[in-house]
């Protein structure tokens, strides 16, 4: 049976951003993940600078053979309706990345043992040490595995928990435009956003080089297909995208901040969508994925072997005071009759000055909230 001081379950942002620090900081790591690297992952995919300033990545070595777009605007507006706004700005406020590649960069970089295609089949705690599948043995569990993370179903069981909360299902579809195909006029530096009327969702359209992400979320899901269907049939028709038979799409879920369920037990904790710590105004989860991993390694490095539940409060209170954003920033429509939002958001979408300071700069970018030191 292979040992090791801390087993994180799932190699994405999030896992991989914990086990670079804890591995820096001496800790004898491993990562298990089903998937092999580099894998596909359904993501629109856009980091911002505080992202890439926590992560202490360096651009120049990263965009080599890698997808990294800059993005200086965006254009925004609802669907179905003629009016958009175009945001511009002076330095980039966000890149363009490809999920496939950016997971595979952070997880190799972390320098931890792994454990690839490997499932998680079963989990048991044993006096101070976890089990997992009968073979890895170690003193510390981090979920990192996603909304479906096994060991955040350990710690939440659906029969206690039903993992309340808003969840987001989303539809989308990357790939690379053929040189000859006409019909994408979507630039790349200016992705689009256009949201329904009822602010439970929004869609979005991203060039990435030679590759486009095309994708529509909803926390209301029921009608996520026709939704998804609607948009294209948008951009279609405003010539960004053609007229297309059939589009690749995938499909996946998560929690929006805050947790659904317990984020900390003795010896565990989770990190990222595992956590539940999307931002509630966006759905974006890349930043708090990054961020989470950091704070969760701070908690295991700060707990000195002591990894129960109150050694490892301090990871809960990080959490709390980077994402609470107050009840009037969480609301976004969610809370409010359909009749009411539709009309909310035809006015105030159509202002130029709260698309680029509410909408896009506290609610996508974060761009008032500094980046998370790394240490």
């Amino acid at each position: 049976m292979e040992t090791c001081d801390v087993l994180i379950v799932g190699g994405g942002p999030a896992g991989s951003t914990c086990a670079w620090k804890l591995n820096r900081a001496g800790f004898d790591v491993m990562v298990a993940d089903r998937a092999a690297f580099p894998r596909d992952k359904v993501c629109a995919g856009w980091i911002t600078p505080q992202v890439v300033a926590s992560l202490q990545f360096d651009i120049d070595d990263y965009r080599r053979g890698r997808t990294f777009q800059t993005i200086s605007g965006f254009e925004t507006g609802i669907v179905g309706q003629p009016h958009s706004v175009r945001t511009h700005y002076s330095c980039p406020v966000s890149f363009g990345i490809r999920r496939c590649e950016f997971d595979h960069y952070l997880l190799a970089r972390a320098g931890a043992r792994m454990a690839l295609e490997t499932a998680v089949s079963s989990l048991r705690r044993e006096r101070t040490h976890w089990v997992v599948n009968d073979a890895i043995r170690a003193r510390m569990l981090v979920g990192a595995g996603g909304h479906f993370c096994p060991v955040a179903r350990w710690l939440n069981p659906r029969e206690s928990s039903d993992r309340l909360g808003p969840v987001v299902a989303a539809r989308e579809a990357e790939f690379r435009i053929p040189e000859d195909a006409p019909g994408f006029s979507a630039h790349a530096e200016t992705p689009s956003l256009y949201f329904c009327s009822d602010l439970a969702g929004y869609g979005w359209c991203f060039r990435k080089g030679h590759y486009v992400n095309v994708g529509f979320g909803r926390v209301r899901s029921r009608s996520l297909a026709r939704a998804t269907d609607d948009f294209v049939s948008f951009l279609a028709s405003r010539g960004i995208v053609p007229a297309m038979r059939e589009w690749p799409w995938h499909g996946h879920a998560y929690s929006l901040y805050p947790p659904p369920g317990r984020v900390v037990d003795d010896a565990v904790l989770l990190v990222g969508d595992a956590a539940g710590l999307a931002y509630a105004q966006s759905g974006e989860g890349i930043r708090p994925a990054v961020e989470s991993g950091l704070m969760a390694a701070d908690a295991i490095i700060a707990a000195r072997g002591q990894y129960d539940r109150e050694g490892l409060r301090a990871y809960e209170q990080s959490l709390r005071q980077r994402f609470d954003s107050g009840p009037v920033s969480r609301v976004l429509g969610r809370l409010l009759p359909e009749s009411t939002s539709a009309s909310w958001a035809r006015g105030f979408l159509r202002s130029p000055r709260f698309v680029r300071h509410v909408l896009l700069d506290r609610w996508f970018l974060h761009a008032g909230q500094p980046a998370l030191a790394a240490g």
